[in-house]
């Protein structure tokens, strides 16, 4: 018997797949296309962790599959290179980020081609290649040519340590999640893309893709559409100043008996009285320094203040006093809210911290009033909130709307025709979806091609002139102004304009990491491609995107924003399909030992490259499957690995050891065994269920391990199973097998199953007695 020595099988056979190119794509192939997509990783110093190679392996064995079931495969893989971890970097070491970036890349591709995944190698790129990123800066100007890119001021998070923007969720408790640094809100001229253009278009055409269903609830409510009217309310004393909100229960204008503006609102300093000023001055300085997550979470203790002047009701012309506080947001709706304390959690905590009015003006419907609880005396009082629905009560006015007794529906409709009647509000849809704030003050991204000429405003840089480079520079450190530090770059930022030769500069922000994400799918089709983006014969054999899996914590931002670009690109012609992606799925997270997140600081992260040493490609890609349902999240157990290991040792008797012959009948128990196996691999590869097909592989090489001699089309079909899983040794057993040189299992066909050897006259059943198992 040949003893099974792992790294000299696993060398052997990435070595020939390499030189054969076996996992090349071939473009416009009679076969019907496949084309399977992983989220490219970002290549950090650090090298892979175990996290990675679990969307890898069981994206690969599915393309594996595919593979043997005569499909043409694309399984692509690239790099997401520009970001924020490499300009720390940068900064730390004095080490530029192109250095630090092709060695990660060196490394990554390095640790993945160990690991045997099945990637078409020659389309690899990196984001950051120029011939990449003048893609994505092409892309940005025809956004900017079809009125979706434009530069506006907008409040950001402004850490004064970092001296940088920082996302809603690195501001906890007002200070930055990195440094702890405190973080104020500044007003910055900002680069957005119109993507509430594509609202509604988002949101539709969810029902043409076959996603998870928590993956669509994440991007709905991410847009969040919802229906109402705009109300106009006057203010008292000021006949040419008025606010307009918009809500999406118009009929319960009876109950509002306060306005609340957020902080930022065009018309707090206009509105607020002398005697409140300070008052108001303080606490937006105060609320300045939370983010929207703090200003918005339910459970936050709500703060406010009054501005001295009064809203007018339009429908009973009831003064309200106007609040201002910081859980209504400048960036939805209208930045200003008409508050109905009574049906409405946070307005009617806000009411009960602050002794306003609570009105109740539904009247709860009774069975579900004891569902929850409830009270209805408490309700009608004002004691408890009622957020249901209900019938109209305490709902009619002078002016002529009276929409007593009546349902939510009807009550909202009549509603919103009396407003637009009376020219007070019309019919209004809002999105919670905002424009995408699309510039960076930092260095290691691609350079907006865009120049500001005093004559013309902004012009794009020529096409012809693509891609603009990234200059090397010597401080890579971020401004006190604010600026990029490509800002300091005198002799890249002046320049002349494009239309009409006068001096101008260069815009010196950059692109967020997500501009390069949100497109490589395409470029993967046609990497090499110096005259577009890639040829549209291409695009049109190989898109949409077959199946792309990736992390939960992907599933709104990136999937949104690449669902934006892609409807854009097909809106001017340059893709087929206005979805990107046909299916979506997303796998859990592998936690440390104990159901912890790794981390360096816990030490408890595990490093591939010492697993692979000591047991193998192979057993680490099945222990990466074995470890527990693939959409969920499951902890690392290196006493698992034993048994992975014990079996691909056990798989490796069974075939070298027994005597093969061919064209033995097989018992009963053998075909039910063997036709089992092969039609639960069959459907739960389909499905990325790939903990259990493991399982049934144990299974299968235990019932023939019992017997003297192995039947070869058994020894051929298990091994054809196993090839997706552990290809290394299916590829090394399959050519021991068959005596074959220089041949691959890659593309065998992939076995089927018979039902007829499916059902079995007896079947063992488990009993206890006295609590023995019998």
């Amino acid at each position: 018997m040949t003893q099974y020595d792992f790294k000299t099988i696993e060398a052997k056979w990435q070595a020939y797949w390499e030189k054969n190119k076996t996992f090349k794509a071939e473009d416009f192939s009679d076969k019907p296309k496949f084309y399977c997509l992983v989220e490219f990783p970002y290549p950090s110093g650090d090298g892979l962790h175990v996290g990675h190679p679990r969307s890898y392996t069981a994206l690969d064995i599915l393309a594996r599959k595919k593979r043997m079931e005569g499909y043409n495969v694309l399984f692509p893989m690239g790099f997401d290179s520009f970001g924020l971890p490499s300009e720390n970097f940068a900064i730390k070491t004095g080490i530029h980020p192109s250095i630090t970036t092709e060695k990660n890349v060196t490394r990554f591709t390095e640790q993945l081609k160990s690991l045997g995944f099945s990637f078409d190698w020659d389309r690899s790129f990196s984001t950051t290649d120029p011939d990449y990123y003048k893609w994505t800066q092409w892309i940005f100007i025809q956004l900017f040519k079809k009125g979706l890119a434009y530069k506006s001021k907008m409040p950001i998070n402004w850490c004064l340590s970092c001296k940088t923007g920082l996302a809603n969720e690195e501001v906890v408790d007002g200070r930055c999640e990195r440094c702890d640094g405190e973080v104020e809100k500044r007003q910055i001229s900002q680069w957005m893309l119109k993507i509430t253009e594509y609202a509604d278009k988002l949101l539709n055409d969810l029902e043409e893709v076959n996603y998870l269903d928590k993956i669509k609830l994440q991007q709905a409510n991410w847009i969040g559409r919802s229906e109402g009217a705009n109300v106009t309310f006057k203010i008292n004393g000021y006949n040419d100043s008025s606010i307009t909100v918009f809500t999406t229960r118009p009929d319960t204008l009876f109950g509002a008996t306060f306005m609340v503006l957020a902080p930022e609102h065009e018309l707090v300093n206009q509105i607020t009285t002398t005697e409140q000023s300070d008052a108001v001055t303080n606490y937006i300085n105060k609320a300045a320094k939370k983010s929207d997550l703090e200003r918005t979470e339910l459970s936050t203790d709500k703060t406010g203040v009054f501005s001295g002047a009064y809203a007018i009701n339009p429908i009973n012309d009831e003064n309200i006093p106007i609040w201002i506080a910081d859980y209504v947001l400048s960036t939805y709706g209208t930045g200003a809210i008409m508050a109905v304390p009574a049906h409405d959690e946070r307005d009617f905590e806000f009411a009960v911290k602050f002794d306003l009015p609570i009105r109740c003006i539904l009247d709860p419907e009774p069975n579900k009033a004891k569902s929850v609880k409830i009270n209805i005396d408490d309700v009608l009082e004002g004691k408890v909130c009622w957020t249901f629905d209900g019938i109209a009560i305490n709902s009619s006015s002078s002016k002529g709307l009276d929409i007593n007794g009546k349902k939510v529906v009807d009550a909202k409709k009549e509603t919103t025709q009396w407003l637009e009647q009376a020219g007070l509000g019309e019919t209004a849809v809002n999105f919670k979806l905002r424009d995408w704030v699309f510039s960076r003050q930092r260095y290691w991204g691609e350079p907006i091609p865009m120049i500001k000429c005093e004559d013309c405003g902004w012009v794009p840089v020529p096409e012809s002139d693509l891609p603009v480079l990234l200059p090397e520079v010597e401080r890579y450190e971020p401004t006190n102004t604010g600026e990029s530090p490509l800002a300091a770059m005198d002799e890249w930022v002046h320049t002349t304009c494009p239309d009409c030769g006068n001096p101008a500069h260069r815009e010196t922000d950059t692109m967020p990491n997500w501009a390069g994400s949100s497109w490589y799918y395409l470029r993967y089709i046609d990497p090499k491609n110096d005259k577009e983006i890639a040829n549209p014969e291409l695009l049109k054999y190989w898109m949409p995107v077959d199946w792309y899996n990736g992390g939960m914590e992907h599933t709104t931002l990136h999937l949104l924003y690449s669902r934006f670009w892609n409807k854009f690109l097909f809106d001017i012609d340059q893709v087929p399909t206005s979805e990107p992606y046909l299916k979506r799925t997303s796998h859990g997270m592998v936690l440390g030992e104990g159901g912890e997140k790794m981390s360096k600081s816990r030490g408890n992260v595990i490093n591939p490259d010492e697993v692979v040493d000591k047991h193998g490609a192979d057993v680490f890609r099945l222990y990466e499957m074995f470890i527990g349902p693939f959409d969920q999240s499951a902890a690392w157990d290196t006493k698992g690995i034993a048994g992975i290991d014990r079996f691909i040792h056990r798989l490796w008797r069974l075939i070298m050891e027994k005597p093969i012959v061919p064209n033995i009948e097989l018992n009963k128990e053998q075909l039910f065994v063997l036709h089992s196996t092969i039609k639960k691999l069959t459907s739960d590869i389909d499905s990325l269920s790939l903990n259990t097909p493991i399982s049934q592989l144990m299974i299968c090489v235990n019932e023939f391990m019992k017997y003297e001699i192995l039947e070869k089309n058994v020894a051929n079909t298990i091994i054809l199973l196993v090839a997706p899983f552990a290809p290394h040794i299916a590829e090394e057993l399959w050519s021991f097998v068959n005596q074959t040189v220089d041949e691959s299992i890659v593309f065998k066909p992939w076995p089927t199953f018979d039902e007829k050897y499916l059902n079995k006259d007896t079947i063992e059943i488990a009993v206890q007695v006295n609590g023995k198992v019998r």
